[in-house]
């Protein structure tokens, strides 16, 4: 591959990551900007919360899809590797959380980065991170806690079955970006939900 085509793979990867479909999709289909609603954030989880289910299952679909195709692309089809393959993992994350379409301010990348790994490795990882993130969030109240749990779940994945260096580094990559757009949520300790909390009262007393 020459320079020029690497740079156009990144560029693109970038380009696919930065389509805020959540706020198209809001103002398509809710006549609203999911923005102005919960923590400000243009992500598939507003979308959920106060449009309806199925737009916001749409929006994580597309939000999924806009990292999963360009790194699939590039990593089974183009059989891209090293640094070009690491930047094109890590560019839709990035473009997703710094959209240029919406003033470089963009969201927290949690569909994003899933769409990554189905980029990388079909299932193998994306699956475990799905399943960790979806018993994290029936247990807690944190969303930023619940990915980081996903993350530790594909780390596990990556360490015991998939130790290729590449995948390593985007998933320290991922990490350090992902702690950045949660921050907020990482700066509060973890809490159990409500029902969970009531259940280990009842058993204790």
């Amino acid at each position: 591959m020459t320079f020029a085509f690497s740079i156009a793979m990144i560029l693109l990867a970038f380009f696919c990551g930065s389509l805020p479909f959540s706020v198209w999709v809001g103002k398509l289909f809710l006549g609203v900007d999911v923005r102005q609603f919960g923590d400000g954030n243009p992500g598939a989880a507003n979308v959920y919360k106060y449009g309806n289910k199925l737009t916001g299952i749409l929006v994580m679909m597309l939000d999924i899809s806009k990292a999963a195709v360009p790194v699939g692309l590039a990593y089974f089809n183009l059989h891209m590797r090293g640094a070009t393959m690491f930047l094109i993992a890590i560019a839709p994350i990035l473009g997703h959380a710094f959209s240029p379409f919406l003033g470089f301010k963009g969201g927290k990348a949690a569909a994003t980065a899933l769409g990554v790994w189905i980029g990388l490795t079909i299932w193998k990882a994306s699956l475990p991170g799905a399943l960790m993130a979806a018993i994290a969030i029936t247990l807690l109240t944190s969303g930023g806690w619940s990915i980081m749990l996903a993350l530790a779940g594909i780390l596990i994945v990556l360490l015991n079955w998939l130790p290729e260096p590449l995948l390593l580094w985007v998933w320290l990559g991922e990490t350090v970006i992902l702690a950045w757009t949660f921050r907020a949520n990482l700066r509060q300790r973890p809490h159990f939900r409500p029902w969970l909390a009531r259940y280990f009262r009842r058993t204790k007393g």
